[in-house]
């Protein structure tokens, strides 16, 4: 093959083209890899025994024998959520392109008759099936359990936490690439990833409830600050499907609906959305433009 026809050799425009023939085997080369990582698998077997536990948990006090039901279940899960998929994504997408390319595999695979763009976009796929996966996974340990012994009234709001889940854990997998682009090493960028998790998870929290008492924040900024933080957004949704009035989730909750009604679901999913659309390109033509 010639320089003038390799697209790895042509920069400028030539490495942000994207061929879905070129991107499919790119994404089963991730998936391969996927299924060999350590880590991913240790926390797929981790969150389906936390799953499995909350389940059996949720049904203490209840007086019901059995398993409690799918929407007890997916109430207890929401916390779990919280704590275990953002830190998995972020991990998983910030190790995702720096320890290729301190292995040298990146440099490697660029030298192949693909684009940048392609390998990034393929790797985000990739990756994102496999955490899809691994959540399904999860979730699927627990239902198991709760079919045989629970009615599936509720079904509809177990399969919408998973959805919702997936959801956060594509955002989280953005900003973890975006942080695989912008640090080289791969040990950097993990630990930057777990500092993001700790801000989102915990000073987002804990600062949203802080920062209210102190500075007595007006119930419309604490709903944008919930607005605008992605395990926040996940949260209010997730709870909207089994609390209508979202009472769970204090003034904030009950400012969305009675504020916005119907619309603030569609909200809570841009925002959503936003945090995976934006960081992605962000990466995307970080990585496109920057040298290895």
């Amino acid at each position: 093959m010639s320089v003038q026809s390799h697209p790895a050799q042509r920069g400028g425009l030539g490495e942000l083209s994207l061929d879905p023939r070129t991107i499919a085997p790119l994404v089963r080369k991730e998936l391969r890899d996927a299924l060999r990582n350590r880590w991913l698998l240790l926390y797929t077997l981790a969150f389906g025994a936390l799953a499995v536990g909350l389940a059996t948990l949720s049904q203490i006090g209840t007086g019901l024998s059995g398993f409690a039901g799918f929407g007890k279940m997916t109430a207890s899960l929401v916390n779990l959520v919280l704590l275990v998929v953002p830190l998995m994504a972020l991990t998983v997408g910030a190790s995702g392109l720096s320890a290729e390319r301190e292995r040298g595999m990146l440099a490697y695979l660029l030298s192949q008759p693909v684009t940048r763009l392609e390998v990034f976009v393929a790797k985000f796929i990739g990756l994102g099936l496999a955490l899809t996966g691994s959540i399904s996974i999860g979730f699927g340990l627990s239902v198991a359990l709760l079919a045989a012994h629970s009615g599936r009234g509720d079904l509809w709001v177990f399969v919408r936490l998973v959805g919702l889940s997936a959801m956060l854990a594509m955002a989280m997998l953005a900003v973890g690439m975006l942080l695989s682009v912008v640090l080289r090493r791969s040990s950097t960028a993990i630990g930057a990833a777990v500092f993001v998790w700790l801000g989102f998870v915990f000073v987002g929290d804990l600062g949203l409830m802080g920062a209210t008492v102190i500075f007595r924040l007006p119930v419309q900024q604490l709903f944008g600050l919930s607005l605008v933080n992605p395990t926040q957004a996940f949260k209010l949704a997730a709870v909207g499907g089994f609390d209508s009035t979202l009472d769970l989730l204090g003034p904030a909750g009950l400012y969305g609906v009675q504020e916005f009604g119907p619309w603030l679901m569609p909200m809570l999913l841009g925002a959503m959305a936003a945090w995976i659309v934006v960081p992605l390109m962000i990466a995307g033509l970080s990585f496109a433009r920057k040298p290895l």
